[in-house]
């Protein structure tokens, strides 16, 4: 089931992928419409709905909504809303996340300097638990219930950060010309583990080199609150090596270097004997899985 809701010249068509998460979705929506710059078109993909998510989507007049009364998880969620966007700027972005103020402006700023669409940004998260070196320390709340909205309005800036090399993280930016040229989300790491580092490495595959988090655009995100609900799934680990012939972490590290300071588009890695060694080894291994 689809319901498609048109507006004219949206900057960024917002993918969100949303599994019984009202609370979290309707918090992320209302973020959306209260600190963006521009006018965007939201979609949601809901899995399941159990929660009352369709009956609430329906009431609102601006948002496109698919549905599946199974959990198809993130890979197919995003390639079914992908089919729905008028935008050409694709933004992926998880419904457990609060917009901060003017966080799409620091995006579209930064694809206007770029001058072309072979780029990759994300905005840069503020984590109670960062999860990775992507992300700013800042906890104003672990659940939607002790989440501190006014706080984090006030000091979401005051945190000091570079932008950042490595791209894979959401809220993710692309455009969709790269997005069909590497066919979406690969729905071979359903539900979703890994599928990150495996469009960024689809992305490298086709000469993207830019990829880069932008500090100014932040968003608050709680993390992990529909993932934890995972309780078997695609290795995606195995799936990656097997795929591209080494570890996401390899990748991550020495071909987006991911975490550190940006300084322009990344060259080619230089893999030691050692790294490359490992990563024969594990290939060669996993393939008996």
């Amino acid at each position: 089931m689809q319901a498609e809701y048109r507006t004219n010249n949206p900057r960024f068509a917002i993918l969100i992928p949303s599994w019984n998460n009202l609370s979290y979705l309707k918090l992320c929506i209302q973020s959306i419409r209260n600190y963006s710059s521009y006018a965007h078109e939201i979609l949601v993909h809901v899995n399941e709905g159990k929660d009352g998510t369709m009956e609430w989507l329906k009431q609102q007049s601006d948002i496109s909504i698919s549905f599946s009364e199974q959990n198809i998880g993130v890979c197919h969620a995003l390639n079914e809303l992908r089919k729905m966007a008028q935008s050409p700027y694709l933004l992926y972005m998880n419904d457990d996340m609060v917009a901060c103020p003017e966080w799409d402006r620091f995006l579209w700023e930064e694809v206007q300097r770029i001058g072309h669409n072979a780029f990759f940004l994300s905005a840069t998260a503020i984590e109670p638990v960062p999860q990775s070196n992507c992300a700013i320390a800042g906890d104003f709340g672990r659940t939607i219930e002790t989440f501190q909205e006014s706080a984090c309005m006030k000091q979401f800036q005051d945190f000091d950060k570079d932008d950042w090399n490595g791209s894979t993280w959401t809220p993710n930016l692309v455009h969709a010309d790269y997005w069909d040229k590497v066919g979406g989300y690969s729905e071979a790491f359903s539900p979703g583990f890994y599928s990150d580092p495996d469009f960024s490495m689809k992305l490298w595959q086709q000469g993207v080199r830019l990829f880069k988090g932008v500090s100014k655009s932040r968003v608050y995100h709680f993390a992990r609150v529909s993932t934890k609900k995972v309780t078997a799934g695609n290795p995606g680990y195995v799936t990656f090596i097997k795929k591209w012939g080494m570890s996401a972490g390899t990748f991550t590290r020495y071909y987006l270097r991911r975490g550190t300071t940006f300084t322009g588009p990344l060259p080619e890695p230089d893999l030691s004997f050692w790294i490359r060694l490992k990563n024969r080894y594990k290939r060669f291994v996993f393939s008996f899985r």
